[in-house]
């Protein structure tokens, strides 16, 4: 079946979305969200695209920006393509990272704009991982109440400022209480593939009992998964908890005490 064309904005602004191949983890440290980041920033400027909001996610990436509609799709190949190279270089990896195809939708109207940045810097508060956007590192809302200066990825804020007003103190704090709002407007996010919403081990108990048991029948305790001599019994655990339970990269190496890369490499 073909490939539907992608909606071309007539204000050349867009909200863009790329996830992980099956919503595995994109980013596993610091450095890889800054090497994302500043990647990012060189391939956008090559194409003169403009960044107004973003959030990076463990397994997804949200983008606003302004561009030419023919470059959008180049500008998401060179940014994917640099940063693959980087991570399965690190993580001595191969194969695909992101899912084959980035979503995007177009932004017509200064209000559509605005609740599209507000959906954006609210996604860690959704996902339960900060309490309030402030809260979160890794997206663009400390960009708008801060003076930042030697940020990775530069934020092109003053025009979004000034949909508020043009007095730029009376603006930020207009942009503040606007943030803490809630809309019920549907964006384009990462939908749960079936494999994950059929998990036979759900939630952190349940793979706690599921992993001492294993443990137990082997006989050993769980910090001796960072040994050397155990590591086919680490890997089939990890590899049961990924195909098998709801959690994610993060949550398995908190579980077993180990490297969250460790975990990213099993069952790729």
């Amino acid at each position: 079946m073909p490939r539907s064309a992608r909606q071309r904005s007539n204000s050349r602004v867009y909200h863009i979305m790329f996830r992980g191949n099956e919503l595995r983890d994109i980013f596993i440290d610091d450095e890889d969200r800054n090497k994302f980041l500043s990647t990012f920033k060189e391939k956008s400027e090559c194409e003169n695209f403009s960044v107004y909001a973003y959030c990076l996610m463990d397994n997804h990436v949200h983008f606003l920006l302004s561009g030419e509609h023919e470059k959008l799709g180049k500008l998401v190949k060179r940014i994917n393509t640099s940063y693959v190279y980087y991570f399965n270089k690190k993580y001595e990896r191969i194969g695909h990272l992101f899912h084959d195809r980035f979503k995007s939708q177009a932004v017509e109207t200064d209000a559509y704009l605005l609740e599209a940045i507000r959906y954006i810097h609210n996604n860690p508060v959704k996902a339960g991982i900060a309490r309030v956007p402030n809260d979160y590192k890794w997206s663009s809302y400390p960009h708008y109440i801060k003076d930042l200066n030697n940020t990775v990825l530069n934020i092109d804020k003053v025009a979004i400022l000034k949909l508020f007003s043009h007095d730029p103190i009376l603006a930020q704090k207009c942009f503040v209480e606007f943030s803490k709002e809630a809309k019920a407007i549907e964006f384009m996010d990462i939908e749960e593939p079936e494999t994950k919403k059929e998990s036979l081990i759900r939630g952190e108990i349940a793979a706690k009992q599921y992993t001492e048991e294993i443990l137990n029948h082997n006989g050993i305790k769980l910090d001796s998964l960072r040994l050397k001599g155990f590591e086919d019994i680490r890997n089939q655990i990890i590899l049961e908890l990924r195909q098998k339970s709801d959690l994610s990269v993060r949550e398995i190496a908190s579980l077993l005490m180990i490297n969250r890369g460790m975990v990213q490499r099993i069952g790729m």
